[in-house]
């Protein structure tokens, strides 16, 4: 195995701390939405991909089903798929390997992959393994750390906790609105939840606001 570079460390370190640290908020957002501190730990754990995370107690801490919640977790979990597609073919994994490789396929560690395309190959698989594993124990850790704190402070409404969820998401979100096509779908995403949101059930609203995107999506390419 080759040596890995100084500045793959940095990359992959800066991201997972980052983007790890993120998981106080799921932590906290969890309890607000009535999870227990094991319930929320053990969705980090098992789900491991941060907006769906966020959907499902988002979705049931507004009342909606668990159907809604997961169904709305899954279309934001689209994207983990296609990444795969094109991590396969770099990493070669198969087994076990290829288990644990699709766990931890997401945007992070699919963007420093990528982004050490000029370093080679072997770069590109170090930035992958050390950003999937790097945010996976940090989100963890910072996700139990949330959710201890949150359940210290008694009533989460008291504290402003059950804005945790969609805080967290403007946080994600807005960095990535780079084009006019990606500030026109998020506005447009946004009328839509607003319009429906009084007439249908919780958790439905959002999930045409992924069906836009998918759509929106398809039209560009």
């Amino acid at each position: 195995m080759s040596a890995i570079a100084p500045a793959t460390w940095r990359d992959s370190f800066s991201v997972s701390l980052t983007v790890g640290a993120y998981g106080i908020a799921f932590g906290a957002a969890g309890v607000a939405a009535g999870f227990s501190v094991f319930q929320s730990c053990l969705l980090s754990l098992l789900t491991f991909s941060g907006a769906s995370q966020f959907a499902i107690v988002g979705v049931i801490g507004a009342g909606g089903s668990a159907l809604s919640g997961i169904t709305t977790a899954s279309l934001l979990g689209i994207r983990n798929g296609l990444y795969g597609l094109r991590m396969a073919p770099l990493l070669h994994v198969k087994g076990l390997r290829r288990v644990v490789a699709a766990q931890i396929t997401i945007d992070e560690s699919t963007g420093v992959a990528l982004s050490q395309e000029e370093r080679g190959e072997a770069a590109m698989r170090q930035g992958f393994w050390l950003t999937g594993f790097g945010v996976y124990i940090f989100w963890n850790i910072f996700t139990l750390v949330g959710a201890l704190g949150a359940q210290a402070m008694g009533d989460p409404a008291a504290w402003g906790l059950d804005a945790a969820v969609p805080a967290a998401f403007l946080g994600l979100v807005w960095p990535r609105l780079k084009k006019n096509s990606d500030r026109i779908l998020a506005a447009s995403a946004a009328l839509l939840s607003l319009a429906l949101t009084p007439i249908l059930p919780a958790g439905i609203p959002i999930i045409s606001t992924a069906i836009l995107a998918v759509i929106f999506g398809l039209r560009q390419r």
